[in-house]
């Protein structure tokens, strides 16, 4: 269950708790770096301690020296590595057993004393932070404990059926040296817990649980115990093959997950080695998944990615229309950039001169994309916005198709061989038959249209001695790859594609239309090519999360030329002294973090891979997660009931290629601790629509507050966008005044740009949302403005609208407009029994 900015504390439980909490944790962590500083000292004097041994001279001084140098560096290098973000969670436990410690200074006992737990209440007896390295006080007691080590097992393993001495588990989420935030997890929710005489308080989704397993009432302990047996089958599954999760809204289904790939990690570190992929629907996401599964001191171990961050270099900001979206994450696209990869390297091919000597720029006077056009300067540069400009006034214009090179001529033994324009065609269709990624094909293309030149020289029939032949044809081919015309003329005639480029040639409506025969109607067409001309000529500009899964898609069918490797620069001392200097600090100084970010950057392939809301993933950009995990386990989380794709079946044939054949197990989660009944009665009203014979998750409790229905208008005559606009800020205002916490506004598509406006002199508190951006968030009160417009903007808006009206963990209110036909007592007909 995600959380943005929520609390699920009562009403009574002001945010006084949470800063408290945050402050007592900040003031460990200035303790824990001071400590650090301490260390960093120590390693400091001990490597310039060992430098000075090596001014003796001697063999055995100099091997002395470096192998102190290099123990000192690798300490120092790990204090300097780990320095930020030190600090990632907490465990509170009770007594032990026994009172045995381990190295690291803390209890080893598993298990809690007999008599630990009296009446449900019971003192915490140890406290054990978590973090990247371990640290020591000054006395040998643990400031906080590796997360290797065993004493910090439990914060992994422990679960609400089998917590050990843990009562409560804490994430603390920081930034540097400060503390953003802290999220808990009650193991013993039932008990009451104290430390050093206060009582312990819970934050996030632990304050709920508290508040249920504390109730006097049987049945909602059995609710909180078959919550917490659910959720902990999914957590301690079988590693390998694939973990599928369903449940709806508020069954906690992204908590579980996460908690799954930390516990994996733990019980299996080397395996998961290479590396975890967390991959949310949304930016906003993000922040939570970070909090709950921090990286856990590998580099480049976790990367944490929304889908439209998944490509490198890439990052969506814009938003398609329902229609377009349809389109672009479509299967059929797969087909599609196929062809226009082909067809943009014919595009990208220059006409030949008029002489025929050499290759000349694409005619571009009637507004087609030229060479120019696809492989510019950078999109900073002066000559880029100069580009830009008259790529903005061609695109009034229709645009032809550019001419292929009309001919080669080189010159080989004494005399002048020609390849003309049909020759030219066939070499080129020969070369695409292949099917290497189109930037791989140029050697073949090249050695194509050298056999066409040497057969065309008559040289072959000269030469009877198969020696003689081969001599003579490794010289032509050298005489004329290494002539300047040769080289000119390939590098125009297959010139190295760029996903953005061909994506830019897709904004021509009438090429498209010829790549796109049989695949799109001219409609579709149309919206497409209209949809990338929000792209420059590059293929630069705000880019959709649909476009950066077509950019990864064009990325496979272009592929990478190969590049020569960069030879190592050798170290001068390695030619004095003969030997290989042990690599110092020194040599690394800052390294760590830089490698840990160049290892996130380069790797395409992880060993696990997590996919939240799964549902929501179209076709293409199923095939985009896919590549990154062909070798991995998975764990998969969704809801169907809450899926905005329009096409499920499509999607779900390109999930099955994606998860291949490995074995599968399925869990259900059943239970919905995030909203009310209240409010979880009036969303199955959407549901019964949406996805007839669906169950709901069963509420776990009731506020007594029922939802509010309110109406922009006063039924005097129809109300414009100022009216609703009065609407949406004054129950926005009235929910600021009932909840401590958060207010979630949620509006159609196109209308998230002017409630933000609208709503932006609110503070903070307000949170306006775009209908597909409420996916796996919740707030203290949700306001959902005009059902029926959420509803009517794709033929998955009804699903989209379940989605809206399950974020409220206290209040919904929802908003009428005169399209919602709402009766007498503002209910719109949507919602209507």
């Amino acid at each position: 269950m995600a959380a943005h900015n929520a609390t699920h504390a009562p009403d009574h439980a002001s945010d006084s708790v949470r800063d408290r909490e945050i402050e007592a944790e900040q003031t460990h962590l200035d303790r824990v770096y001071r400590r650090l500083e301490e260390k960093i000292h120590e390693a400091e004097f001990l490597m310039d301690d060992a430098a000075k041994r090596g001014q003796v001279g001697t063999p055995g001084a100099y091997a002395e020296r470096d192998a102190q140098v290099f123990q000192a560096g690798v300490h120092l290098h790990r204090l300097n590595s780990e320095y930020e973000d030190f600090l990632f969670g907490r465990i509170d436990l009770l007594l032990g057993k026994d009172g045995k410690k381990g190295p690291d200074g803390a209890f080893t006992s598993v298990e809690p004393a007999d008599g630990a737990i009296e009446n449900n209440r019971a003192e915490i007896a140890e406290t054990l932070h978590i973090g990247r390295l371990g640290v020591l006080d000054a006395d040998y007691s643990p400031l906080v404990i590796d997360w290797r080590a065993p004493a910090a097992a439990p914060f992994y393993r422990a679960t609400p059926v089998a917590p050990g001495r843990v009562v409560r588990r804490r994430v603390i989420r920081s930034k540097g040296r400060k503390v953003l935030g802290v999220e808990d997890d009650l193991m013993r929710p039932e008990v009451t817990a104290t430390l050093a005489g206060r009582e312990l308080p819970a934050i996030g989704d632990g304050a709920l649980m508290a508040a249920l397993g504390r109730a006097r009432s049987h049945t909602m302990r059995d609710i909180v115990a078959s919550i917490q047996a659910e959720q902990d089958m999914v957590i301690r599954a079988p590693a390998a093959s694939v973990t599928e999760v369903e449940g709806g809204p508020g069954t906690g289904k992204t908590a579980v997950a996460l908690h799954r790939a930390a516990y994996l990690l733990y019980q299996d570190r080397r395996r998961y080695a290479g590396g975890i992929l967390i991959v949310s629907p949304t930016p906003l996401l993000v922040a939570y998944t970070e909090g709950v599964l921090p990286s856990l001191g590998e580099e480049g171990q976790v990367a944490i990615r929304a889908l439209g961050s998944l490509v490198e270099g890439a990052e969506a900001t814009a938003y398609d229309s329902p229609a377009v979206a349809r389109i672009k994450g479509s299967a059929r696209m797969q087909k599609l950039l196929r062809k226009a990869a082909r067809g943009a390297l014919e595009l990208a091919a220059p006409a030949a001169s008029p002489d025929g000597t050499g290759p000349a720029a694409a005619a571009d006077e009637d507004g087609q994309l030229s060479l120019e056009d696809l492989f510019a300067p950078p999109p900073d540069s002066g000559a880029a916005q100069e580009t830009r400009r008259a790529r903005r006034t061609r695109s009034r214009s229709p645009r032809p198709a550019a001419a292929a090179p009309a001919r080669l001529r080189v010159v080989a033994f004494g005399g002048r061989i020609e390849l003309d324009a049909d020759e030219l065609h066939a070499i080129r269709q020969s070369a695409l038959g292949g099917t290497a990624p189109v930037n791989l094909l140029r050697p073949r293309a090249r050695r194509l249209i050298l056999d066409a030149l040497w057969a065309k020289s008559g040289a072959a029939r000269r030469y009877t001695d198969p020696e003689l032949a081969a001599e003579a044809r490794e010289g032509f081919d050298e005489d004329i790859t290494t002539e300047h015309d040769f080289q000119e003329f390939l590098d125009s005639w297959w010139p190295e594609l760029t996903p953005r480029g061909v994506l830019a040639a897709m904004a021509d409506e009438r090429l498209l239309g010829r790549w796109a025969r049989r695949t799109l109607n001219q409609r579709e067409v149309r919206q497409l090519a209209r949809s990338l001309q929000r792209l420059d000529a590059h293929g630069h500009g705000p880019l959709s999360v649909h476009d950066v899964a077509l950019l990864d898609e064009l990325q496979l069918i272009l592929g990478a030329p190969m590049r020569p490797a960069r030879p190592r620069e050798a170290d001068p001392l390695d030619h004095l002294t003969g030997l290989e200097e042990l690599t110092t600090y020194a040599d690394r100084n800052g390294g760590g973090r830089r490698r840990r970010e160049r290892l996130e950057e380069e790797r395409t392939e992880y060993a696990h891979v997590i996919v939240d809301e799964a549902q929501d993933l179209t076709p293409m950009q199923w095939r985009m997660v896919g590549r990154r995990g062909r070798h991995a386990t998975w764990t998969v989380v969704g809801d169907p009931a809450q899926s905005s794709w329009s096409d499920p079946d499509e999607a779900a044939v390109a999930r099955d290629e994606a998860l291949g054949t490995r074995p599968r197990r399925r869990f259900t989660l059943t239970v919905n601790y995030r909203n009310p009944a209240e409010i979880a009665d009036l969303a199955s009203r959407v549901l019964a629509l949406a996805m007839p014979g669906m169950q709901s998750p069963k509420a776990v409790r009731s506020t007594g507050l029922e939802p509010r229905f309110a109406l922009t208008f006063d039924g005097s005559g129809p109300a414009g966008d100022q009216a609703l606009a009065r609407a949406t800020v004054a129950e926005a205002e009235r929910l600021l005044g009932e909840v401590d916490g958060t207010v979630g506004v949620v509006v159609a598509m196109n209308r998230r740009e002017q409630a933000r406006s609208w709503l932006a002199p609110l503070g903070d508190r307000v949170v306006a949302l775009g209908s597909l951006e409420a996916k796996g968030l919740e707030y203290d009160a949700t306001l959902v403005v005009s059902p029926a417009e959420i509803a009517d903007e794709s033929p998955a808006g009804l699903r989209v609208l379940y989605v809206a009206l399950t974020r409220a963990t206290q209040q919904l209110t929802v908003l009428s407009a005169e399209r919602d036909e709402p009766d007498a007592s503002a209910v719109p007909d949507l919602l209507r029994d």
